[in-house]
């Protein structure tokens, strides 16, 4: 069975929004490409499916835009090319390497962990919100930055039960912040 990983960016006082000011540099670009490449396939929400179609996919002219960095290519390449899931209710239709969602989360995420491969990740803040609550998430990576937010969504906000998890493994990178790996511990 393949694990589902959730990873995400997070301020000190727990921020999950892409613009509380936790942009990474080029260090955490290579970081969360070797992330993105460890997947088979990503399971996005309608909201983070339409942000990172608009900031990642290959334009139609086969050239990455100007305001791309050279550090960033890998990521916007490795994102492009991967299979996409996106659980919606609103959307009609996708496309960007993705199929569309519907019916049973649940079961379908179960089906889709029994495939074979390396992993899927799941990103954003109310899927994953959904997926935990489901008890379906094998891996949590947590990228804290030293920064106080204030404002904004914040991680798992509104989980039903606590989750016990175990410490995995931790990267601190020169920027101050650090990867935090866990998994949910073991049923007793």
């Amino acid at each position: 069975m393949r694990p589902l990983r959730y990873s995400i960016n997070v301020t000190l006082d727990g921020c999950v929004h892409h613009e509380a000011g936790v942009a990474p540099d080029e260090e955490l670009m290579r970081f969360w490409t070797a992330e993105m490449q460890r997947a088979d396939a990503v399971i996005y929400g309608r909201t983070t499916y339409e942000m990172m179609e608009g900031a990642w996919r290959r334009p139609a002219s086969g050239q990455w835009p100007d305001w791309m960095s050279e550090w960033e290519v890998p990521f916007a390449e490795a994102i492009d090319r991967v299979p996409k899931y996106v659980v919606s209710s609103t959307l009609d239709a996708v496309d960007w390497n993705a199929e569309l969602i519907r019916g049973d989360l649940s079961e379908t995420v179960r089906q889709l962990k029994q495939q074979p491969g390396e992993g899927l990740s799941v990103g954003g803040v109310t899927l994953p919100l959904a997926l935990a609550e489901l008890g379906l998430i094998d891996e949590y990576t947590f990228v804290v930055h030293p920064v106080i937010a204030g404002h904004g969504p914040r991680l798992l906000d509104g989980l039903n039960e606590r989750t016990r998890l175990e410490f995995v493994d931790r990267r601190e990178f020169a920027s101050g912040a650090v990867a935090n790996r866990y998994g949910p511990v073991p049923a007793a």
